[in-house]
């Protein structure tokens, strides 16, 4: 049994009762999405997680976890430590961020765009994700929802493939020069993910494919992201002007804590984020552990979903918060894996 059963059944209800509500019922255990079992080779969760990007890293005064998924990430850890990094890279990271603060550890982890958090430091007590108004809203445009997938990876993905299921038209958007890394690392999961939906790849570092992008999401009801704020401006996507020109618009914003603030500059990925909202075990020692793999991700894409079929029952005009290290809090304190203060 999956260690965040009960997040997954209570999320998984409450997208069956929306999708119902919206167009067809979907079972979202039939989509074999929630976990990567017999997707890539995943080791037991311990110190390290079961894919091995993600290590817990012991600090001068707490405990964070990094992750080193990415070839750019592994070469700024001389940057990040502020000093060499010998050639059992963990080994030396272990020791060296020892004598450091959590704190300091993170702050560098955000200046360079690294994917690490402070174990436990989000909390939260619900699982649903908060929505902001945008605009006025309005009533969908047809019969059949029309849905812009530009996310990546797997919880935002995961999102439109429960649109999908459901019956709306979901095309998915990738640059021409950044596809989707599941196309290649776990070619069916990618087909589950994204199998029911259209694709659509443009250049989006062009004029014209940005153009082409604002006019496809102009068009839709709902719009999934899985990007840092920072990212709109490059793609042409100021929210003020895309809610004027669609304020009938859902937007999913899926980041690693969050759309707005000091927050919207952090990267996380699953492991990571589960570890940041006290997804993990503690042995007697008082050292964390992780649960399984990359836990934040199917809690949030569910909690993606549900939040975009909420906005369009509501009406739309609301940007959805999905947050990896919030969804994954609130799956914590419903499991029971928080640790008491």
């Amino acid at each position: 049994m999956s260690p965040i059963a009960p997040a997954l059944a209570a999320l998984s209800a409450e997208v069956a009762a929306l999708t119902g509500e919206v167009g067809r019922r979907v079972d979202v255990a039939s989509l074999g999405v929630t976990d990567r079992q017999g997707q890539l080779a995943l080791n037991r969760p311990g110190l390290t997680s079961p894919n091995g990007a993600c290590r817990m890293i012991r600090a001068a005064d707490g405990w964070i976890a990094l992750n080193l998924a990415r070839d750019e990430d592994r070469d700024l850890m001389p940057a990040w430590l502020h000093g060499n990094v010998d050639d059992d890279r963990w080994q030396s990271i272990t020791r060296q961020a020892s004598g450091r603060a959590c704190a300091d550890l993170i702050a560098d982890a955000v200046l360079l765009g690294l994917p690490a958090g402070q174990v436990g430091e989000v909390v939260a007590d619900s699982l649903e994700a908060p929505a902001r108004t945008m605009a006025a809203g309005a009533s969908p445009r047809g019969s059949q929802l029309r849905v812009v997938d530009l996310s990546a990876l797997w919880a935002g993905p995961m999102c439109g493939a429960i649109l999908a299921e459901m019956g709306a038209s979901v095309v998915k958007v990738e640059s021409v020069r950044r596809l989707d890394p599941t196309r290649t690392s776990t070619p069916e999961f990618f087909r589950r993910l994204n199998g029911l939906k259209a694709e659509l790849q443009v250049d989006l570092t062009r004029a014209d494919g940005q153009a082409r992008l604002r006019d496809e999401v102009q068009a839709a009801d709902v719009f999934i992201t899985s990007a840092r704020p920072r990212a709109f401006a490059s793609l042409g996507l100021d929210p003020e002007a895309i809610f004027a020109a669609n304020p009938g618009l859902t937007w999913v914003a899926i980041t690693g804590y969050g759309v707005t603030g000091e927050a919207g500059a952090r990267v996380a990925f699953g492991d990571d984020a589960a570890a940041a909202g006290g997804l993990v075990r503690w042995t007697p020692a008082g050292a964390p552990r992780f649960l399984g793999d990359a836990l934040s991700d199917p809690v949030t894409g569910l909690a993606a979903a549900a939040g975009a079929l909420n906005g369009v029952i509501g009406g739309g005009g609301v940007m959805v918060d999905v947050a990896l290290a919030r969804s994954a809090a609130g799956a914590a304190a419903l499991c029971g894996y928080r640790r008491a203060a």
